[in-house]
């Protein structure tokens, strides 16, 4: 059985591309956290500040997970990501990934259940 996706609090198992729209609609709202379960009982939680992305994919509640990385970022740091609790975090660009970079990320997920071969990943665990 290929697992499917649903953004919290809805019931209804989104495409591919459908979560992207979302996605898309969501960050244009100022709604920058969002998260995925999936029927696996994964989670991915796309937290943006509009033009980066942390990409959080976690086994399941209360798993550190693996965070989406950026090679050669230049050691920056950017802000403005907010949660939902309205708290604004900043993190350093090596571990966010351009806005474009996140949404193909949950693209393949959401498609694949894996995430892309070419992205590369911090294992928080």
């Amino acid at each position: 059985m290929t697992e499917t996706w649903t953004f919290d609090g809805d019931c209804t198992a989104v495409t591919a591309e459908e979560s992207v729209i979302v996605l898309r609609r969501r960050i244009a709202e100022s709604r920058l956290e969002t998260r995925l379960t999936g029927s696996a009982g994964r989670l991915l939680t796309v937290v943006s500040n509009t033009e980066r992305a942390l990409v959080m994919l976690l086994d399941e509640e209360g798993d550190p997970g693996a965070h989406a990385v950026s090679a050669g970022s230049g050691g920056g740091v950017s802000g403005g990501f907010r949660l939902a609790n309205g708290q604004c975090d900043t993190y350093p660009d090596e571990d966010t990934v351009p806005l474009d970079e996140a949404f193909r990320i949950v693209r393949h997920m959401i498609g694949t259940g894996l995430p892309p071969a070419d992205t590369r990943w911090a294992v928080d665990r």
